[in-house]
């Protein structure tokens, strides 16, 4: 019995002695092959500012040390890497160099996103054709170029595609459509041409299409009314002809619809209303023409609707009034109607956009009964002749406000702004006044866009508090008087001044140079006198800048950009002289002298 009891002792300690043996066994090291396969994709990367290739050291790339690689604890093989630039907070990281065609020896790869680092270039390898347990391939925002590799559509267990961002080109290839299982196709911004392949009716699978910013033309084929999963489809931005295909109104499950920017004719179909999922429509800049369908108004999700810059003619379907109760957004410019006044079932709804530029209104602008959820207004274009005095103080929550190219007459220095407002544009009416209470210390530093040129302001420029955010300023082609004051220098983010055709006078402020990032400057049909200030020359990103019609004298700031450009910029003043005009009196007698 003893000799029984010892044995049994003897085979649990041994058992014991096998299970935590067999516990503490290291998992297997990253696969020889796949670690030389990244570190041939490491090798073409020239420059990494995202410092991600720095952690690529050592044996082995499936310790968790390898920052981006992703590896099968129990085979030791790599099946994902994932390599983002960090954020957009620092945009100079990047990754500079070529896709290496040794990524195509990864053959356990299930993952591989290489995005936004801005500066890889080069072709999309033919050996990623081997990646065949591939089910992501992200590729966005780099710099790659050529055609799409047709042999990708040899990947089958394949769902998500994203190319966007690059520079590629060419046709894209039908055999993608042999990727039935593809959940996700992104090939927007790209130069891709031709037409939609016939192929992609295949795409039994597909919720999510973006061909959009690419030079795609032809029809939009009637097959796309097939593909029932679609929950996104955006073709915008392209060179497509022909009608809207009605069958694509068969697509019960899509939320999100974008056809603009293309040569679309024809009407919108009648039978848009059954898209019941829909939730954003833009049809905006083609040549649609026809009445809006009144089954529009059965889109009880339909929150953004743009129709703009078409051929739409009167009148606006009656049931408007009450359908599309989830509208928050509509813009209806620029098309044939003559609206006369703005719908009642726009202003007594709550919305946060309203577009109706050039829709044929006129007279007092419009009294919003829900004023408080405004946050983009665009008025132009139209025939507004009053009601200013009364339209800004209940928007307090207005950030953009377009009322240009209308007949408003107003004193401009007793208007109240919203203390939100980002971009101010009155340009093209009848406003008199100061400036007083658009610029001044009370000025929100929300505020970065004035446009008020092309009306009868009078007065001076007004000083400049510290602290404006202001990137545009344009007063041109008004009866501007006095001086630019100095503290122009405080508007430090100012891209675009342009103070031309006033009756401004003085001299040009050194402080001017100040304004780094100036890329814009038209002092143009002034009587501004004295030198152009060398302290211009430290301003680098200045791209236009032109001082005619002045009575401007001395040499013009040698150096880039002034002496490169074209001599109408200074023309028609008193007495400059020195490149691109020619060259001051003094400085010709001493190149003579040497």
């Amino acid at each position: 019995m003893q000799n029984l009891t010892w044995v049994l002792n003897l085979l649990l300690i041994l058992s014991f002695s096998h299970l935590s043996s067999s516990q503490i066994q290291p998992p297997p090291t990253c696969a020889v092959a796949d670690r030389a396969a990244l570190l041939g994709f490491k090798a073409r990367i020239s420059k990494d500012t995202t410092d991600i290739l720095s952690s690529w050291t050592g044996r082995d790339c499936c310790g968790g040390g390898w920052e981006g690689v992703q590896c099968n604890q129990a085979t030791g093989r790599v099946t994902g890497l994932e390599l983002q630039r960090p954020s957009d907070r620092d945009s100079g990281l990047y990754m500079k160099g070529t896709l290496s065609p040794s990524l195509g020896s990864l053959h356990f790869l299930e993952v591989l996103v290489i995005s936004g680092m801005k500066r890889i270039g080069g072709v999309i390898p033919q050996s990623f054709s081997n990646l065949t347990r591939l089910t992501q391939l992200v590729l966005e925002d780099n710099a790659l170029v050529g055609n799409i590799p047709s042999s990708l559509g040899q990947l089958p267990l394949l769902k998500t595609i994203s190319l966007s961002g690059n520079h590629l080109s060419g046709p894209i290839p039908p055999s993608l459509g042999s990727l039935k299982n593809l959940l996700q196709l992104t090939l927007t911004r790209n130069s891709f041409v031709g037409p939609i392949p016939p192929t992609f009716q295949k795409f039994i699978s597909l919720q999510y299409l973006d061909l959009s910013y690419n030079v795609l033309s032809g029809l939009i084929p009637e097959f796309v009314g097939q593909l029932h999963n679609l929950t996104f489809l955006d073709l915008s931005n392209n060179q497509l002809s022909g009608q809207i295909p009605g069958s694509l109104c068969n697509l019960a499950t899509l939320s999100d619809l974008s056809l603009s920017h293309n040569h679309l004719t024809g009407r919108i179909p009648l039978q848009i209303g059954h898209l019941r999922s829909l939730t954003s429509l833009s049809l905006s800049s083609n040549q649609l023409f026809g009445q809006i369908p009144e089954s529009i108004s059965q889109l009880e999700n339909l929150w953004y609707l743009n129709l703009s810059r078409n051929a739409l003619s009167n009148s606006l379907p009656s049931a408007f009034s009450k359908g599309i109760p989830s509208l928050l957004s509509v813009d209806l410019s620029y098309n044939k109607f003559n609206l006369g006044t703005v719908p009642e079932w726009i202003r007594t709804r709550q919305l946060s956009n309203v577009h109706l530029a050039g829709c044929n209104l006129r007279g007092t602008l419009p009294n919003f009964t829900k004023p408080d959820s405004l946050s983009s207004i665009d008025l132009s274009d139209n025939y507004f002749t009053q009601g200013i005095s009364n339209f800004f103080p209940k928007l307090s929550s207005l950030q953009n406000v377009k009322l240009s190219n209308n007949q408003l007459k107003f004193d401009l220095s007793k208007i109240t702004l919203p203390s939100g407002l980002s971009s101010l544009d009155l340009h093209s009416n009848q406003l008199f006044g100061s400036l007083s209470r658009v610029v001044n210390g009370r000025t929100s530093s929300f505020l970065q866009t004035i446009d008020v040129s092309h009306n009868q302001i009078s007065s001076n420029i007004p000083e400049f508090a510290e602290g404006l955010n202001l990137k545009l300023l344009n007063v041109a082609g008004n009866r501007i008087t006095g001086q630019i004051p100095s503290s122009v220098s405080n508007l430090v983010q100012l891209e675009r001044l342009d103070v031309s055709r006033n009756q401004i006078t003085g001299t040009i402020p050194t402080s001017l140079g100040l304004l780094l990032k100036l890329q814009w400057l038209d002092l143009s049909i002034n009587g501004i006198s004295g030198k152009i200030p060398v302290s211009l020359l430290g301003i680098e990103q200045l791209r236009h800048a032109n001082f005619r019609a002045n009575k401007l004298c001395g040499e013009i700031p040698q150096g880039r950009p002034f002496n490169v450009f074209q001599a109408a910029a200074y023309a028609h003043n008193l007495c400059l002289c020195g490149k691109p005009l020619p060259p001051c009196k003094g400085k010709k007698l001493g190149k003579k002298g040497q």
